[in-house]
């Protein structure tokens, strides 16, 4: 598994950009609700210590995690925000209804990062069983909300540094890295 060596909760705080002035939304999924709470607590707390005020945090909770796409599609359309994390739970039962989910969730949020200028981050559990579920929500492998916030503050600054490189006259320069928001350049670590 890709997250057994890994705790999802760790990040270097250092390597971020100044996430203050940014604004995100959260689209959480009722369905299998211990999880998706799990996973919105940690991204709650991975923005609130970077600074994020929580007035710049929007919640909007829908059914299910098929109805994900909707809700950050209406969040990106009617928001002003920065970058969108969609949380879901999607755990393997005995019928395809777990192919069907996952993949149609999977495809819809690649479709609105394709349409948008916004980015919308995966945050969606697709696992064999609930305890798999837990130890990736807050148990022993950390939280995926907390690495999905951390996710959703690069991809913001991301999309800011792009759009000041396109209404900047010389792009060269930020390209460059001479000239940098902040005075930081955006470490992404895999």
């Amino acid at each position: 598994m890709a997250t057994e060596n890994k705790n999802l909760s760790a990040y270097d705080k250092s390597t971020l950009p100044n996430a203050k002035d940014f604004r995100f939304g959260v689209v959480v999924a009722e369905w299998n609700e211990q999880i998706t709470e799990g996973l919105y607590k940690g991204a709650l707390d991975a923005f609130l210590d970077n600074e994020v005020p929580e007035a710049n945090i929007i919640r909007w909770n829908v059914p299910g995690s098929f109805e994900l796409i909707y809700g950050s599609k209406k969040m990106l359309q009617t928001q002003n925000v920065d970058a969108v994390i969609a949380i879901g739970c999607v755990i393997q039962g005995q019928t395809k209804h777990f192919d069907f989910v996952c993949e149609g969730v999977t495809q819809g949020i690649k479709d609105l990062n394709v349409q948008s200028d916004i980015p919308v981050i995966f945050c969606v559990l697709t696992d064999n069983s609930m305890q798999q579920s837990i130890d990736r929500s807050g148990g022993i492998h950390g939280n995926k909300g907390t690495e999905a916030a951390i996710a959703a503050i690069k991809m913001a600054y991301i999309r800011q540094q792009a759009s000041l490189a396109h209404e900047y006259k010389k792009p060269a320069l930020l390209n460059s890295g001479q000239l940098q928001i902040d005075n930081e350049s955006l470490k992404i670590e895999e």
